[in-house]
């Protein structure tokens, strides 16, 4: 049996901090309760809370403990947000929200979106679009590209709102399809002004302002069925998952 290292359950904390298990302001486990659960010395224990003091994910609270630290400029990716539906139910945290919510079918020509998908030039998708929130500032505006043929079996994804439960949840659960995604990938780009408008950038009239894009692309046994993107307002930090 792998012996376990300090590395090993700061990860796990972390993690539980990025799913929304540990949210700012909840207190951590203590040394003795860290000790107990993983069979590490104290040596060991104190690691950990070094380790999460310096990445600036805890700090002392006088009379409380060590409690998870507030990161008011940290910006959620899409995966962790699905990570998070799967360990609480619900893709945010406290602070977090989503607004602005769309739906469209629409034919598309971007050949990012058509490569991913595996569908004809000007094929029509289902397009979704949701503007995500920290604290009521954006961090992101996300679009999810939906492949037709999911029409078939959730047609409720070409209604606005929110989808409850998830629709790759009704998917799997009407089809017996299982779901997995792909490893996410970063590029930067210049932002669109329908982008810089939703993440309420105020900038000049034509002025280039990169962001920062990310892509998850989702499957089931026929092939590609979603692509998402995220798009980062400039000054938040995004966090990979581990």
């Amino acid at each position: 049996m792998k012996k376990v290292g300090y590395a090993d359950i700061a990860a796990e904390l972390r993690k539980q901090m990025q799913n929304g298990v540990l949210n700012p302001g909840d207190k951590i486990p203590s040394l003795t309760e860290i000790q107990e659960k993983y069979g590490v010395t104290v040596t060991t224990a104190n690691r950990v809370f070094k380790q999460l003091k310096s990445e600036g994910l805890t700090y002392a609270k006088p009379g409380v403990g060590t409690v998870v630290a507030a990161r008011p400029r940290a910006a959620a990716t899409g995966a962790a947000r699905l990570d998070r539906l799967n360990a609480t139910g619900s893709p945010f945290v406290a602070e977090e929200t989503a607004t602005d919510h769309m739906a469209m079918i629409r034919g598309t020509n971007d050949n990012d979106i058509i490569e991913q998908l595996r569908i004809e030039p000007y094929e029509e998708i289902v397009i979704r679009r949701r503007t995500f929130r920290r604290n009521g500032v954006p961090y992101a505006l996300g679009m999810s590209f939906i492949h037709p043929r999911a029409l078939r079996d959730v047609p409720e994804i070409a209604n606005s709102g929110p989808l409850e439960p998830f629709w790759q949840k009704t998917y799997t659960e009407r089809t017996g399809k299982e779901i997995t995604r792909s490893p996410e990938r970063r590029t930067a780009r210049l932002a669109a002004d329908y982008e810089l408008e939703a993440l309420e950038v105020p900038v000049p009239a034509n002025a280039a302002v990169p962001v920062l894009v990310l892509h998850t692309t989702f499957y089931d046994a026929d092939g590609p069925i979603e692509l998402w993107e995220d798009v980062y307002t400039p000054g938040f930090w995004q966090e990979a998952t581990e």
